[in-house]
């Protein structure tokens, strides 16, 4: 079996995204935020197009994004014996992801969402198969990034806790999904005291921690006594957060060369390349600094891997970041 530096684990879909266009969608607002997508009840709403992207999701994301930062990526995830299956298949084999332990089902049907696209946002129709799901002999890999999975999933949690017992040396990634988050810590408290390295955004963290908290560094402290030893807490446009029980860094985010396309990835493009950077033994500002710079190629992009980078691309536009793109410690 061979070794892999990276295994994603978590639900696959086949994203459609439907672009609306503000004839007949609009917004309302709170603090110059975009807080609901609107339309009149009961209309026929146009669209102005419809784009398909297989093979997509949290971890089908993460798994691509490890692949071309240069490490043996896989996924442990599970598809029906269909055409939205097969295309996903083959777009994971095109991206160099190993399909080793994709599992295929006869009589279950492949994930398939509705992503309502307007102007930079996206809302998502998620709908995740009930799929029967089993921990594979992996092997001994370096890590496993673990992220968005059906609502009957907890006893798989827990496999993946009693494989990682039994291979002490796997390292642990967690970016919890939306079921995940609404199964709370208890639910999955092996999981968090299993994780190396954590990842969610502000308002997952308040929701995690069933807390108003607004000060970052608590956040950070309170999820860090859960059991992860490092822990990531992204803010937007207003840049990311890390403590390593030590040291509580600062990384703006990198500044975007023209205004966003689809903001679909960004939070996957961010975490699975600070994974990868510690992966490839660099350390966590060096992968604060990273991670933005993938944030900012997707959602240049449609969906969330066209805009995924390579090591050495990524390279490149750190060489013309500007003076103040740095961690700093806070």
């Amino acid at each position: 079996m061979q070794e892999y530096d990276f295994i994603a684990i978590g639900d696959i879909t086949t994203d459609a995204f439907i672009r609306l266009s503000g004839d007949d969608a609009d917004v309302t607002r709170d603090d110059h935020k975009k807080v609901k997508l609107c339309f009149n009840f009961g209309d026929k709403i146009e669209y102005d197009d419809v784009i398909e992207v297989p093979a997509v999701g949290n971890s089908p994301n993460a798994a691509v994004s490890a692949h071309r930062l240069e490490l043996k990526s896989a996924l442990i995830t599970n598809l029906g014996d269909d055409y939205h299956g097969e295309n996903s298949l083959n777009a994971l084999k095109k991206e160099g992801v190993s399909t080793e332990f994709v599992k295929i089902h006869k009589d279950i049907g492949s994930n398939y969402h509705y992503v309502l696209w307007y102007e930079e946002e996206r809302t998502i129709l998620v709908k995740h198969h009930e799929y029967p799901y089993e921990m594979p002999e992996v092997g001994k890999p370096k890590w496993f990034y673990l992220s968005s999975l059906g609502e009957h999933s907890l006893q798989f949690h827990k496999d993946i806790v009693k494989y990682m017992k039994h291979n002490e040396n796997i390292k642990l990634a967690f970016q919890p999904g939306t079921f995940q988050m609404r199964l709370g810590y208890h639910a999955l408290k092996d999981v968090y005291e299993m994780t190396e390295v954590f990842f969610c955004n502000t308002e997952e963290a308040r929701r995690i921690l069933e807390t108003e908290e607004s000060d970052i560094k608590k956040l950070l402290y309170n999820m860090h006594e859960l059991g992860p030893r490092i822990v990531v807490i992204t803010d937007g446009p207003k840049g990311a957060y890390a403590y390593n029980g030590e040291e509580t860094w600062f990384m703006p985010m990198y500044p975007d060369p023209k205004p966003p396309l689809d903001r679909t990835g960004a939070g996957d493009a961010f975490a699975s390349t600070f994974t990868a950077i510690l992966v490839l033994g660099k350390t966590v500002p060096e992968a604060l600094t990273y991670a933005p710079v993938n944030s900012m190629s997707v959602v240049q992009k449609v969906g969330a891997q066209e805009g995924l980078l390579t090591l050495a691309e990524i390279e490149e536009w750190l060489k013309k970041a500007p003076p103040d793109y740095k961690a700093k410690k806070i």
